[in-house]
């Protein structure tokens, strides 16, 4: 066993009457965390440690409160363990089960069932700890750059001119905000037979749900075909106007998030990857998708008077 889990396992096993450290260890993948697979005497389980520099962006507590009831619908894995203070979680691996990806999703039944698992979780009755407010959190990574003195990616300014407009056209609606994932990689879906998860609850709030049918579409580089599969899994049959333009919006809004959560990596030199590319990339599809007709005509629903919104949702 590494040298350096020792301190966590330690922790882990004092908590749980586990013994973690006796087995073998395997790393697996993860941008911004160190995540391990542990084979123990009791079973097979993951191990997370937090990444560096996580502390300044998330809260550890509203996490532990909203995977614990993601767990409870049946959406997330089980939580075993999870210390607030540090991030620091253990769950049980799923030997059967299989990471998606980009290519899984290709399958349209997968796309589905996303949309109905996305439903599942919005329609869970709970609350979470928390709100994910998307402009929120675009300031909050202005505001971390700022202090840090960050230069911000070319042409940022013009795509945060257009982001403002959003901003207002979302702003006149009532939205709702139920339970929701908030960071939904293809990677974070795990199929084991028949059944799908959703793992890694660290941006997880109350939000739009949208914004996760939105999310996933931009993380997994899904077709129209693929959206339209996607929308359907979630309400059944064709979605409502006023819902498919927000999700619209929410395609290129992630993008613009996610753009200044890699400037924020890139600053604080986590080594996963190279952040600054990761951070071009993302802005200059979000340009694009701004840029494309069906972006316009989705935002005119929603700039139009809520009353007229209205009749062309329920058309």
């Amino acid at each position: 066993m590494a040298e350096d889990l020792k301190p966590y396992l330690d922790r882990i096993e004092k908590a749980l009457g586990l013994d973690l450290a006796g087995g073998a260890w395997e790393r697996l993948g993860g941008l911004t965390n160190r995540n391990y697979r542990l084979d123990c005497p009791q079973g097979l389980f993951v191990l997370r440690i937090a990444g560096e520099g996580t502390a300044e962006l998330l809260n550890r507590a509203h996490e532990q409160v909203n995977a614990s009831i993601a767990s409870q619908a049946g959406v997330n894995v089980d939580i075993l363990f999870f210390d607030a203070s540090d991030g620091t979680s253990l769950c049980r691996f799923l030997p059967e089960a299989v990471t998606l990806d980009r290519n899984a999703f290709r399958d349209s039944q997968v796309v589905r069932q996303a949309g109905r698992l996305f439903l599942q979780l919005h329609s869970c009755g709970r609350e979470f700890a928390n709100r994910f407010e998307l402009f929120e959190k675009i300031d909050q990574y202005q505001a971390v750059l700022r202090e840090k003195k960050a230069e911000l990616p070319p042409g940022y300014g013009q795509v945060q001119q257009q982001a403002e407009r959003v901003r207002r056209a979302l702003a006149a609606h009532s939205l709702p905000s139920l339970p929701c994932h908030c960071d939904p990689l293809a990677e974070n879906f795990l199929l084991d037979g028949q059944r799908m998860y959703l793992i890694d609850f660290e941006y997880s709030g109350n939000n739009d749900p949208m914004w996760d049918l939105g999310d996933l579409s931009v993380e997994a580089q899904f077709t129209a075909d693929q959206d339209e599969e996607l929308l359907r899994g979630y309400f059944g049959g064709p979605a409502p106007p006023l819902e498919r333009a927000r999700m619209v919006m929410y395609q290129a809004m992630c993008d613009l998030l996610w753009s200044l959560w890699g400037v924020v990596q890139h600053v604080n030199s986590n080594p996963a990857e190279d952040f600054w590319a990761y951070a071009l990339g993302r802005l200059e599809r979000c340009r694009q998708l701004m840029a494309g007709l069906a972006f316009e005509e989705h935002l005119s629903i929603l700039e139009a008077p809520v009353g007229e919104s209205r009749k062309r949702s329920a058309q």
